[in-house]
Order: C-alpha cells, then sequence, then structure tokens
C-alpha cells in the first residue's frame, strides 16, 4: 500500500508516517518511481507506535522494543518495563510539582481574598 492509502486507514499524518520511517519505527520499499511501498503489516506497526506515543514513551524508547512487541505480547518483552517505570516516575515528579504550584497559588488566594 502507498503511503497515502496507509495514513487514511491509520489516520496518522503523512509527515508523521516520514517521521517514523526516519526514526526507523516503521519501513517501506521504494519502487522504481520513489514512491513507497508498505507491507499490510505496517497498520498494525502505526497503531502501535500511536498507543505508545499516547502512553509518552519516545520514538527513541519505542525503537528500542518494537520488534520485540510486534512480534510476541508485551508480557514477554524485558525491555518494557525499565521504560514504563521511568516514565511512571516521570509524571510522579509533574504531579508533585504540580501540586505544589497548586498549594501555592491556593495560599496566594486565600491571602488576598482575607487581606
Amino acid at each position: 500500500m502507498k503511503i497515502g492509502e496507509l495514513s487514511a486507514r491509520t489516520g496518522v499524518s503523512i509527515r508523521s508516517l516520514r517521521y517514523y520511517e526516519q526514526q526507523k519505527l516503521l519501513t517501506s520499499v521504494r519502487q522504481e518511481n520513489g514512491y513507497r511501498e508498505y507491507t499490510p503489516l505496517a497498520e498494525e506497526q502505526v497503531r502501535t507506535i500511536q498507543f505508545y506515543l499516547a502512553l509518552g514513551i519516545t520514538t527513541e524508547q519505542i525503537a528500542s522494543f518494537l520488534n520485540c512487541v510486534l512480534k510476541n505480547k508485551e508480557a514477554f518483552c524485558e525491555e518494557v518495563l525499565p521504560i514504563y517505570k521511568q516514565k511512571l516516575k516521570e509524571i510522579d515528579d509533574q504531579i508533585h510539582l504540580l501540586n505544589n504550584i497548586k498549594s501555592n497559588l491556593e495560599d496566594r488566594i486565600r491571602s488576598i481574598q482575607e487581606g
């Protein structure tokens, strides 16, 4: 399938598909006319990439385990767990920071309203 069809089937922009290919997350075969040709499995690959991006995983991190999760179940891919733990720590740190900011703003609002 051509890049436009893959884009239409997955809802992912052509620009993003080219980026995935540049990041070695997706592969195509170049035809003589220069057009990219994707296998039917590319649709599943793109949906998998989108899933991990939605979790906040970077394309570099996805590249480290994508082949494994496409061939096996996620539970069998040892590379995934440390990345999940790292991402969860980043989120916890962000939540802590946001809670501190929220508390400071609430204190300032209270101070202004009482003053």
